[in-house]
């Protein structure tokens, strides 16, 4: 490999992970300013502009599903491909990532723009004003989704390579411009809801010109040239689409499952809504830097799995389970003795106070898990097998929402959806961490081939 730096089939295991999970981790909790910067602003508007926001933000979720397919697969192909050091594979794989990425944001970005009055309606919220400003926030996101979804896919390919410090500062640089968008909007303008909207796409699409600048001319781009106008090869499509269909269909079923639960959440009114989707945020510090540093194993597994070097793919496991099960004990003890505080600081209404730190409390059970669970599927990932997380997640997360709706019905009444979360995703993680070690060598150190 051209830049020695990069290279993850070397050197140090926990320097080389660090490397590149540090500014990954960074990235994720970068996207989450996005919303918490969205919330603290809006916040001081009314609990239920911060209700509209999160309820038209789960249709932004959902479209994860969708963007895992272009954004995997550059994770997964480009780094295999850099193990074995061709570069040209690389380059191949890389480009179909960003054409995947662009045609399915587009179609994404159509169709959520086109059905935002039923989209919206799904959730059954009563009151009009907070109905109204949903279906404005959605259709303003929505235009954004395509820069989204470009940006995605040119930020894996150079994490995939290695070089994860660029995508960070690139995000860092999004997030500034939205920080200073945002009350200009809101408050210096006075439009609400449709402000925070505005200045949240305006940054996606500040960032998807980074992105895809860096691509052609940052210093420490993955590849010297790469024609990104030029038709993909359609056998790396049809490779990148095994591996990634299960991992998007695991993000859409779960964001699905997650939107039956919110249903259940919606009973207690729009003020419920917002105190859980504020928690939420605060909740995903867990997950997000677990999936970031996931990410960095995908990355890190790719490249030696590509190399077949299984001693520093086994070395690499056992750091990165130290790691994130300090951090997931961490989470935990924050979330549940200051969750309360930390709700505060993004939602100043006390009379939500209550569910809020309920929900907190319930959820830090499952912080250590969830953790955990980003290093065992970016484990899977790198090595091309995203099937069996899938299927793990799936019927753990369809079991959540009975489990949510059972326990509701119960003199638990909103603790027992809460439960219902907490209980079932433990479960999923317990499964997933039991399918990879008991199947890890059926499938240690042998990359697939792309069929001509």
């Amino acid at each position: 490999m051209a830049n020695r730096k990069y290279d993850l089939t070397s050197g140090s295991i926990l320097k080389k992970l660090l490397l590149v999970a540090v500014p990954i981790m960074g990235t994720q909790l970068m996207q989450m300013a996005y919303n918490l910067v969205d919330i603290a602003y809006l916040g001081r508007v009314g609990s239920a502009a911060v209700a509209a926001s999160s309820t038209a933000g789960f249709y932004m979720w959902l479209s994860n599903g969708f963007l895992m397919l272009g954004r995997m697969g550059a994770e997964i192909g480009v780094s295999q491909s850099m193990g074995r050091g061709d570069v040209d594979e690389a380059r191949r794989f890389a480009r179909g990532a960003l054409w995947m990425a662009s045609a399915l944001g587009t179609v994404y970005a159509l169709l959520a723009i086109a059905l935002r009055a039923p989209l919206i309606g799904f959730f059954g919220l009563k009151e009009a004003e907070v109905v109204a400003d949903a279906r404005r926030y959605l259709l303003i996101v929505a235009l954004a989704i395509p820069c989204t979804y470009l940006s995605a896919a040119a930020n894996a390919t150079f994490t995939a390579s290695g070089n994860s410090r660029l995508p960070f500062v690139i995000n860092s640089l999004g997030l500034v411009f939205n920080m200073i968008l945002d009350p200009v909007l809101i408050f210096g303008l006075r439009m609400g809801v449709t402000g925070a909207a505005a200045a949240t796409a305006s940054a996606q699409a500040f960032v998807c010109l980074l992105a895809l600048g860096a691509m052609k001319r940052a210093k420490h781009r993955p590849f010297e040239e790469i024609r990104i106008m030029e038709l993909p090869d359609w056998p790396h499509i049809r490779q990148m689409l095994r591996w990634t269909v299960p991992v998007s269909l695991e993000s859409l079923f779960y964001t699905f499952l997650s939107m039956l639960t919110t249903r259940l959440v919606a009973g207690y009114g729009a003020g419920a809504v917002a105190a859980v989707d504020v928690g939420t945020q605060i909740e995903s510090l867990s997950w997000l830097v677990g999936g970031g540093f996931g990410s960095a194993v995908t990355a890190f597994i790719g490249q030696n799995y590509g190399a077949r070097r299984q001693d520093r793919i086994d070395r690499c496991l056992k750091t990165s389970l130290a790691v994130m099960s300090v951090w997931g004990v961490l989470v935990s003890l924050a979330l549940y003795f200051l969750g309360g505080p930390m709700f505060l600081v993004f939602l100043p209404d006390r009379s939500l106070l209550p569910v809020a730190v309920l929900y907190l409390r319930i959820m830090a059970f499952s912080e250590f898990f969830l953790c955990v669970e980003g290093m065992l599927s970016g484990a899977f990932r790198g090595c091309g097998q995203t099937r069996q997380p899938a299927t793990a997640s799936i019927c753990a997360n369809i079991t959540r929402v009975l489990m949510a709706y059972a326990l509701s019905r119960t003199p638990l009444g909103l603790a027992g959806v809460f439960w219902g979360i907490t209980i079932s995703t433990d479960l999923r993680v317990i499964w997933i961490g039991a399918w990879y070690f008991k199947t890890r060598r059926s499938f240690a150190c042998g990359p697939a081939e792309v069929a001509a």
